[in-house]
């Protein structure tokens, strides 16, 4: 399969636009699960873009600068470039050049990163203070974890290491509170909750110092 390809079946699905039109949806993700489930997670600041022809409609090649690595330093220890598809209508990105640091979550084929709409792409500063400290630790340590979704009431957690995410009951899932503010770490008793910050946990589990 090729790399485009791919990353369309992976991340997002085509639908139908009030003209008709293929559009690119994608299925609400809390911050941890985007983490856990990427291949890199890093903070970048773009500084060019060039298309080139790859994929149907192209492919948009950005040159990053890369400020820290919080996921993939085995996979690709450290990212020149990141590669989306040139169209929204296939989940591309646009991403400003020379202006903002950004969080950048994406997959790795064939020694490239990809990325999309249906990735977690954030401007840095966009970030709370709990997505930072997510990204430094506690999402890492929440990746045994499980976040189940809740589109309507009622809803159940259905094992002990599982979180129960609202978000979508008012959110629709971004940026909803729990994604804003809380990760799922497994606790004392090997349970998974929801945990913010405001008090330290068992610290066998987690590192509790802030970074």
């Amino acid at each position: 399969m090729a790399p485009w390809l791919g990353l369309v079946v992976l991340l997002g699905s085509w639908s139908l636009g009030p003209w008709g039109a293929e559009a690119c949806t994608c299925s609400p993700s809390h911050p941890q699960d985007a983490f856990c489930n990427s291949d890199i997670v890093i903070r970048a600041k773009v500084v060019g873009k060039k298309l080139v022809k790859e994929g149907p409609f192209g492919t948009m090649v950005y040159t990053i600068k890369q400020m820290k690595m919080y996921r993939g330093f085995t996979k690709m220890p450290h990212v020149q470039y990141i590669h989306t598809e040139a169209s929204e209508s296939l989940c591309g990105l646009k991403l400003e050049v020379n202006k903002y640091q950004y969080l950048l979550t994406g997959r790795v084929y064939d020694g490239k990163m990809y990325t999309g709409l249906c990735n977690f792409v954030e401007r840095w500063d966009q970030l709370t203070l709990s997505q930072r400290k997510g990204l430094n630790y506690r999402y890492h340590l929440g990746c045994n974890c499980k976040i189940k979704s809740c589109y309507y009431l009622p809803c159940f957690v259905t094992s002990k290491n599982e979180c129960l995410w609202t978000d979508m009951l008012s959110s629709f899932g971004h940026p909803g509170y729990q994604s804003k503010h809380y990760a799922c770490i497994r606790q004392k008793g090997g349970y998974c909750s929801w945990y913010r910050g405001w008090a330290p946990p068992d610290k066998s589990i987690i590192n509790a110092t802030d970074p």
